[in-house]
């Protein structure tokens, strides 16, 4: 028999409005799936429950009166340990916040507590979000529940366990260089980096600079979607929103859509266990009727930019702001604000001009594609001990960065892209699928990974107990 925490958000969702569940049986149910796994795994920290449980029978309080309740009433989540909140600790995994209790929700937050979601507790995430490695200091590491002794990825690694393993409904994360997707390949999960920024941002720092986006995740797309159109409502402090329109992207694709095949997004090296289950997909697009074409736009200059726009990015922002006590957090955090403090005005122009040369590549690049697909993740898990893997199929990697240009190359393209659960190492590890829309192309995109899902579910396999 299936168990309440390992059905779809939108099946708890319909239990818990049809009166089949309440809130609170949802609640405890979590709490107790918590129980079994977090102590092992390490997802969920800054545990505390006890708003939930008010918020709960509040709820079903409610539904017994007949009134309104939000979108995402009954549904358990956690905050990314980056995303400021009022109910539990924020500490960024950083050693120098670790008492950090910030004054006011973030507007994802406030916007998810409007809708009724129920938070348990924070997920965990490296130190300032840095590197797709799940770990900091002041929470430790965060473990794959396929196999605990590897990564769970990252930066949203602890969101991404917690949908995997059924401690949480959905989750919220955010991405710059694949943090929403690296996690999710990992863990035969879906996680979405939209277009800038179809989830408003109205935080500090430079509202026009597209770069770290927040996002949804979830096990399906459906699921997703339900987080998504409570996340995307516009707000007209970011002067970069987009909108989206959800109804529209839970509608069939209308027609045989032609998508580009990369095995390796410009030549990056990728290795065999991963490729060997990206290789699948030609097949399981053209099953479905769609025609697949080898290409990929032109990646030349990308890495060189993303590299430079992040480390002025960290010079100038809440890092570079940190003064001396920078010295406290990681070396690489320290080694990157060195480095964008060294860029000149000349190499940071450059960069961001460059970014309106990847723009019109990828508006001519899809001009009669619908769609492109390629890897997550350039490997599978590596074991937890590791900072980041120091070779990737025979190839060096020089810095913490490297290894993540599958995604990080998109992220420069300004395109949306979402990981799909693809399929398994012949060890029994998580391979993603990056599908990437075209330019503005949310809506499309989200259809076509529906389609997807469904030609091929993946998601009804859980990790080992």
């Amino acid at each position: 028999m299936t168990e309440l925490v390992d059905l779809t958000a939108v099946a708890q969702q319909e239990a818990f409005r049809s009166g089949e569940v309440s809130a609170r049986e949802l609640l405890d149910a979590h709490v107790r799936r918590i129980d079994q796994r977090n102590p092992e795994l390490n997802a969920i920290v800054a545990l505390d429950p006890s708003h939930a449980f008010e918020r709960a029978e509040a709820q079903d309080a409610a539904l017994a009166r007949g009134d309104q309740l939000g979108p995402l009433a009954g549904l358990v989540t956690a905050h990314k340990d980056l995303t400021d909140t009022i109910d539990f600790p924020t500490t960024y995994g950083s050693p120098i916040f670790a008492d950090h209790r910030p004054v006011a929700d973030s507007l994802m937050v406030a916007r998810m507590k409007a809708a009724g979601a129920l938070a348990v507790g924070k997920t965990n995430t490296p130190e300032f979000g840095a590197g797709s490695h799940t770990h900091n200091p002041v929470h430790g590491i965060t473990r794959n529940p396929w196999q605990p002794e590897r990564s769970a990825g990252g930066s949203s690694g602890g969101a991404a366990v917690g949908l995997a393993t059924g401690m949480l409904a959905l989750a919220d994360g955010s991405d710059a260089g694949g943090s929403l997707r690296n996690p999710a390949g990992w863990n035969n999960i879906v996680g979405f980096r939209s277009s800038s920024r179809l989830v408003p941002s109205v935080g500090p720092g430079n509202a026009f600079l597209p770069y770290g986006i927040e996002g949804p995740m979830a096990r399906t797309v459906d699921d997703l979607l339900l987080l998504l159109e409570v996340l995307a409502a516009p707000d007209p402090r970011d002067p970069l929103h987009r909108t989206v329109d959800c109804q529209s992207a839970r509608q069939p694709v209308e027609r045989p859509l032609r998508v580009a095949y990369s095995s390796s997004l410009g030549g990056l090296p990728v290795e065999a266990d991963v490729s060997a289950v990206i290789a699948t997909v030609p097949e399981w697009l053209t099953s479905m009727g769609w025609e697949v074409v080898d290409a990929e736009p032109d990646m030349g200059g990308v890495d060189e930019r993303f590299e430079t726009i992040r480390a002025w990015y960290y010079a100038n922002g809440p890092l570079g702001a940190l003064g001396e006590r920078l010295s406290e957090a990681k070396a690489v955090l320290g080694d990157e604000v060195a480095r964008g403090r060294a860029l000149s005005a000349a190499d940071v122009w450059q960069a961001q001009s460059h970014l309106t040369v990847l723009w019109r590549r990828a508006v001519e690049f899809f001009t009669d594609i619908d769609l492109l697909v390629a890897p997550v993740s350039q490997v599978s898990p590596f074991p937890v001990e590791w900072e980041y893997p120091t070779e990737v199929a025979g190839c060096t990697m020089g810095r913490y960065l490297e290894w993540m240009r599958s995604c990080s190359r998109v992220t420069m393209f300004g395109l949306p892209a979402l990981s799909l659960p693809a399929g398994f190492t012949d060890a029994g590890l998580p391979v993603g699928v990056q599908v990437v829309g075209a330019p503005l192309g949310d809506a499309q995109l989200l259809r076509a990974a529906r389609a997807m899902e469904s030609a091929r579910p993946q998601h009804h396999h859980r990790p080992p107990a």
